[in-house]
């Protein structure tokens, strides 16, 4: 009968088929359900800079993006990421043919996945990760192999963390390993890699012949005492590492979806051959809202960073009067808690339960592992919300200590 397909075999191919719908919409239909506090997905409730908003209205107005616009990208954006590199690490790239202009970071890291590796070929990522790294590796028909960080339950001024062990990582790679997928600052730990961990990371890749892939897009959110260091600074790694930032994350404008890389001429050109037959290109009027964006003085950086430190102490002394264990992010806008002070250990049941008992939204961690068990315990909030909202969360997450 027309219309009719065989019950044989699904619909959705075997290399997508271990993944569904995300969490996130889940969990962001139930705060629409429920009139919860959304803390779950990462995306700001308030817009960026105006000067920025006002830029991107001027381009539709004057015709610039509304056409396709060039498959790497705009000139302007392409010439502002460069300089960006070189301002703040000293990194120098060509923007004519080592920068590429992405639909966000996501696309990025699809487009690198897709054109670096071959089936078969096993990619290092560090769990628990973004979701769309196992998704996309598995497009590309390659194997993932997770690093887990460990929680390590510090006192006084180390606090409770995330850390790698390095001596796993190193006994993950093997002849069949083609790609590190590194990301940091890390979400959603907050872990931020130190200058030691990069060095030994970046030593690695070196001795093994390893590409590299990181996904840097919390760059300009570090706190305290951490430090941003891109690997591509580290001895013999600009050649083999392809750098992914974002403007969604540094200018609070995520529904733009402009993201871009950096690296070698010749990295460049195998993700933009992928990447051509993705989106081609996207967001023409935006591409030069944010190349102005780039360019704003190192102030609102920091006004940008200091803002989000203090919501994440606000968030964070709610979460612990609640009685979580918090680990306190040294990067990102996202803190993960243990609920087993709590007298609970499923994330995923205790984050569908939350709406009703106290009318907030979270993530259970354990969707970003490979080893479920290792994360079950850990559930994900978002603190990149204005404060009056993170300061009605925090009160209504006290009831639970009650």
């Amino acid at each position: 009968m027309a219309g009719m397909t065989s019950s044989a075999r699904p619909l959705l191919n075997r290399r997508l088929a271990e993944f569904g719908t995300t969490i996130f919409a889940e969990m962001s239909a139930l705060a629409v359900r429920t009139g919860a506090i959304n803390l779950g997905q990462g995306f700001p409730d308030t817009d960026g800079p105006e000067e920025i908003r006002e830029a991107a209205v001027r381009a539709l107005r004057d015709g610039r993006g509304n056409q396709y616009p060039p498959g790497p990208g705009i000139p302007e954006l392409r010439a502002a990421v460069a300089a960006h590199q070189q301002r703040r690490y000293g990194l120098s790239y060509d923007p004519d043919t080592e920068v590429l202009v992405t639909a966000g970071a996501t696309e990025a890291i699809a487009a690198s996945l897709l054109a670096l590796l071959e089936p078969g070929d096993e990619v290092i990522a560090f769990e628990p990760y973004y979701d769309s790294y196992a998704a996309c590796i598995a497009m590309a028909g390659g194997k993932r192999v997770p690093v887990t960080l460990r929680p390590h339950h510090g006192q006084g001024a180390d606090g409770a963390s995330f850390r790698l062990d390095l001596d796993e990582l190193r006994d993950a790679v093997t002849e069949r390993t083609r790609l590190l997928l590194i990301n940091t600052p890390h979400n959603p730990t907050g872990t931020v890699l130190t200058r030691e961990e990069l060095t030994a990371i970046a030593e690695l890749a070196v001795e093994r012949d390893l590409l590299v892939v990181t996904d840097e897009v919390y760059e300009h959110l570090v706190f305290d005492d951490a430090e941003h260091l891109p690997l591509a600074t580290f001895p013999g790694m600009r050649e083999r590492t392809v750098t992914i930032g974002s403007a969604g994350k540094t200018f609070s404008f995520t529904g733009w979806k402009v993201g871009w890389v950096t690296a070698t001429g010749g990295l460049v050109t195998a993700v933009r051959s992928a990447k051509q037959f993705l989106t081609y290109v996207a967001s023409g009027p935006f591409q030069y809202a944010v190349a102005e964006a780039l360019s704003l003085p190192e102030s609102y950086f920091t006004a940008f960073r200091d803002d989000m430190r203090a919501k994440r102490e606000v968030l964070a002394a709610g979460l612990a009067e609640a009685g979580f264990e918090v680990f306190r992010p040294a990067g990102t806008y996202f803190i993960t808690t243990d609920i087993r002070p709590l007298g609970e250990t499923d994330g995923f049941a205790f984050c569908r339960a939350l709406p009703e008992r106290a009318g907030v939204v979270a993530i259970p961690n354990a969707v970003f592992y490979d080893h479920r068990e290792e994360g079950a315990p850990f559930v994900r909030f978002a603190f990149c919300k204005r404060t009056t909202v993170l300061q009605e969360a925090a009160q209504r997450l006290r009831t639970l200590a009650v």
